[in-house]
């Protein structure tokens, strides 16, 4: 295992721990009872899993699946292919059959991959809205802008389905506050400042891409913010809801689902990354928070004063696995 510095928080398994971790994981032949599922993870490849699940049983996908770029995947290495297109309109057709009548999907992408997804996703489902989150990381390029964007693509399966924007409220500060009548209009003025609850748009500029200080962060080379899938989650579920995850790599959709009390599972191929996500699991029995979230609301990125200060300690140091 490599050295890490003696702050850096970033969750990993010992040998002994993946080998002990899994045994507490589904595999194929797989269960056709939806209830044998909540709350497991899955190993295996999503094209030999999603066949053997049950029909219509999933409130919520998301879907964070290989972009067409080459990258090694804890030794998968997937590469960019020119047919990419019908590799994506296969997997469509595979999760289509889990999805109920009523069921939302978000699908992430980047840019170049979005071009070639784009068409099919309204060939199959109805396509809502494309959000647009900053992905800032990265030291820039020279001879072109930054790539720091990555999309989600906001998809139904009918016209029927259900969005809650209450829920996903973010709360800014507000620098030039106006008053009408000497009162606050739109705004409140608070302790620790003066805030605005806004509704949700589809720039999402206040996500931190999870590094090495942050307990939840994992050596997944694409993986997501837990602040990022609770949004989703949020806005596009109720509690009970099943949330569904195809490609679950280090676990963020499974354990944002438990935070929030959703039913879950996913699929993952990569057994380390399995046994991430079982870890990660663990820990939430005991640390629900969601890094951003507080109070019912999300918090624009460094603005959250009031939050409770996390322990010295490490949750993760008390797992020896």
């Amino acid at each position: 295992m490599k050295q890490r510095a003696p702050r850096n928080r970033t969750l990993t398994c010992t040998p002994e721990g993946i080998e002990s971790l899994s045994g507490q994981l589904l595999k194929n032949p797989i269960s056709s009872q939806v209830n044998e599922l909540e709350g497991r993870v899955i190993h295996g490849d999503a094209f030999s899993v999603l066949p053997a699940l049950p029909s219509a049983f999933v409130d919520l996908l998301i879907v964070d699946p290989p972009y067409n770029l080459s990258k090694n995947y804890n030794g998968h290495l997937f590469k960019k292919r020119g047919s990419y297109p019908a590799w994506f309109e296969s997997f469509l057709s595979n999760v289509r059959m889990i999805l109920k009548p009523q069921a939302t999907l978000y699908i992430c992408s980047d840019w170049k991959t979005s071009i070639l997804i784009a068409p099919i996703l309204e060939k199959y489902f109805y396509v809502h809205n494309r959000i647009t989150w900053e992905r800032e990381k990265g030291r820039g390029a020279r001879s072109n802008w930054k790539n720091n964007t990555e999309d989600i693509w906001f998809c139904s399966n009918t016209k029927d389905y259900y969005f809650n924007a209450n829920a996903v409220k973010l709360k800014r500060k507000v620098i030039a506050p106006y008053r009408a009548n000497g009162k606050p209009k739109d705004w409140e003025e608070e302790k620790n400042g003066n805030f605005r609850l806004t509704f949700p748009s589809n720039i999402w500029s206040d996500i931190s891409i999870p590094f090495w200080s942050m307990p939840e962060n994992t050596d997944h080379p694409a993986q997501k913010p837990e602040k990022l899938i609770a949004k989703l989650i949020l806005a596009s579920s109720k509690e009970g809801d099943f949330v569904f995850d195809p490609f679950l790599g280090s676990g963020t959709t499974a354990v944002v689902a438990k935070k929030l009390h959703r039913k879950f599972s996913g699929i993952e191929q990569d057994l380390e990354y399995c046994c991430w996500t079982l870890k990660r699991l663990g820990i939430a029995e005991t640390h629900p928070a969601i890094q951003g979230y507080a109070d019912g609301v999300f918090w624009e990125r460094n603005s959250l004063n009031d939050q409770p200060k996390a322990k010295e300690t490490n949750p993760v140091d008390s797992l020896s696995l």
